[in-house]
């Protein structure tokens, strides 16, 4: 799959006289890198059409990866012209290091952390670990409708060792458990925090810049687990994952995933 990441906002380097906006992109390996820019009362997706035609040629990307919210609609039209599927997610490395190196603003605003709603919300939760090398394993062959298991951050391919404890948030969904989990994909989780604070909580990181409250606590017990989720996840590279499950019989699963934070 032939796979572009792209950003579209104003440019660090200003005119005197007028606001530039700069187009940056590049594939995942940086082989390839174009940038043009244009006048803020030219930003607009027809100029960011013929852009992307000018840096394809012949040969289009499948995908748009996009990171920044601002840029987000802007390029979702030009994919559209150009039969591109343009996919939001905070996972575009190559962009943003390229990014950090013309001095690009990256921190994103995000908003306040607002509760899940309450029709999906699960019947109780707990912490869990798994050992890396089962991890895969486990829930590969099992038939799970939800299950996000990403090759790079798979624990093999980050390098850890298969004894090592992965840690986890498992979700008892009872009789909401698949309208959690299909809501849950339709957020696409990136990371699940824990936060201290009066209450403490578990914060869930999606989509592009999106917060919501998993779980509040105030026992001592329950913070001190989750402190410790935090050092495991430190031992895991950030890798954890989330399982959404009826019931703790272990028989059925609703959905499953990798997660590892990125900004």
């Amino acid at each position: 799959m032939h796979i572009w990441q792209a950003d579209f906002y104003r440019s660090p380097v200003q005119d005197s006289e007028q606001v530039l906006w700069e187009l940056s992109i590049c594939d995942p390996t940086r082989s390839f890198e174009y940038a043009a820019t244009c006048p803020q009362s030219a930003a607009n997706s027809d100029w960011v059409t013929t852009q992307l035609q000018q840096a394809a040629g012949e040969n289009l990307p499948d995908v748009i990866q996009v990171f920044r919210p601002q840029s987000l609609s802007l390029i979702q039209t030009a994919g559209q012209n150009l039969g591109i599927n343009v996919e939001p997610t905070r996972r575009t490395l190559a962009l943003k290091q390229w990014l950090q190196e013309k001095q690009y603003p990256l921190a994103l605003d995000k908003p306040p952390p607002i509760p899940l709603p309450e029709k999906l919300w699960g019947e109780k939760w707990r912490f869990a670990t798994l050992k890396a090398g089962e991890l895969v394993d486990i829930f590969a062959e099992r038939p799970i409708p939800i299950l996000s298991m990403p090759e790079f951050l798979q624990p093999i391919n980050l390098g850890l060792a298969s004894t090592l404890p992965v840690p986890g948030i498992v979700i008892y969904g009872g009789r909401q458990s698949m309208r959690l989990a299909q809501w849950l994909a339709s957020v696409r989780p990136v990371a699940i925090n824990y936060i201290a604070g009066a209450p403490d909580g578990l914060i869930l990181e999606a989509g592009l810049v999106d917060r919501w409250i998993v779980a509040t606590f105030e026992d001592l017990e329950v913070t001190a687990a989750a402190k410790v989720y935090e050092q495991r996840k430190q031992q895991s590279q950030g890798l954890h994952f989330l399982l959404v499950q009826p019931d703790d019989s272990g028989m059925t699963y609703s959905g499953f995933w990798l997660l590892r934070a990125e900004d």
